[in-house]
């Protein structure tokens, strides 16, 4: 079947939906071409289909499928940002990584290799997981294209700067612990945003103010409103090289059910969204939305969020590299 395309500017685009239907044609991420059909990406997306890092329910594995399956509804134009994304830059769809899902180490290692061949061209990374242990790796990598720390705005139920589980280093609950000792955050600009829920002890965030991270709790988004919020992420952060990373279950689960660790008393689809829409024109480097798990979602709730997330992350990066001339 032909695949007819929408293009704009020089830039190959999705498939019209006006003469195939959205449910039918390639399943890449909002039916965009894939990186092979493209002479050159300015934005690549790539999934990690990895969970051997979980603690609680698995299947984030099947996390990036389920998001580009969710995503056949996105439209080439963000009226919330006013721009059309996929016409201001190359979007292309690279796949997915094939990284052992046997071996954690060996895993991290392919990932961190991966993400440093895919943005050896200038291209930036969008990456669709697969649990968050994944989030050190694209860190390593985000670190070295920087040359030098970055900050981080970490979309989180949870504070995952936990040491080990069951004696293991690398886990999804660790990850920015060990990026923290490794030297590759900036940790005058990290800030968790979204926790809640139990924790372990006090200690947690005792070690976490520490490592320098600031915390907005979900409790914090409700009382003080996104544009309180967005002004003190933009005042922490400044015009640093930005590392955004999404964990879905940063969501209420009536918002993300189909997650791996869910959370009572989340933010809101639209509040996550309209926190990250308050990020435009910082110094974004890279983004990841993670921990998608869709055996345990329904009606596409989770991935059509997670879908959703990725676009806008795309038309911050779009418009970002648009402002710069990057073209």
């Amino acid at each position: 079947m032909e695949e007819i395309r929408i293009e704009e500017n020089g830039k190959l685009g999705p498939i019209n939906a006006a003469l195939i239907p959205r449910y039918a044609g390639a399943g890449t991420y909002a039916r965009l071409p894939r990186l092979d059909q493209v002479e050159k990406a300015d934005i690549k997306i790539v999934g990690v289909p990895f969970d051997t890092g979980v603690s609680y329910r698995p299947g984030a594995r099947f996390g990036s499928t389920h998001v580009r399956e969710s995503s056949r509804l996105i439209r080439p134009y963000n009226p919330a940002v006013d721009i059309s994304p996929f016409a201001l830059s190359q979007v292309a769809d690279a796949g997915d990584m094939a990284v052992n899902p046997f071996n954690i180490n060996e895993a991290i290692e392919a990932i961190e290799h991966n993400a440093l061949e895919l943005t050896e061209d200038g291209a930036s990374l969008v990456t669709i997981g697969g649990d968050h242990t994944i989030a050190l790796p694209l860190l390593r990598a985000a670190s070295q294209r920087a040359g030098g720390p970055v900050a981080l705005l970490h979309f989180d139920a949870h504070l995952d700067t936990w040491d080990t589980y069951f004696g293991a280093e690398y886990t999804h609950g660790t990850p920015f612990r060990r990026a923290v000792e490794e030297g590759i955050l900036d940790t005058e600009a990290i800030s968790h945003v979204g926790t809640r829920g139990p924790l372990y002890g006090k200690k947690d965030l005792e070690d976490d103010k520490r490592f320098g991270f600031g915390i907005v709790t979900s409790s914090d988004v409700y009382y003080q409103g996104v544009r309180e919020i967005v002004d003190k992420l933009r005042d922490r952060i400044g015009n640093r090289p930005l590392y955004i990373s999404v964990d879905i279950d940063v969501l209420d689960p009536a918002h993300a059910p189909g997650t791996g660790t869910p959370e009572a008393g989340g933010i809101t689809s639209r509040e996550l969204l309209e926190i990250l829409r308050g990020l435009r024109g910082m110094n974004i480097v890279g983004a990841d939305i993670v921990e998608v798990a869709p055996a345990y979602d329904h009606a596409e709730i989770t991935g059509v969020a997670a879908s959703h997330v990725t676009y806008d992350l795309i038309s911050l990066i779009s418009d970002l590299r648009h402002g710069k001339g990057m073209k």
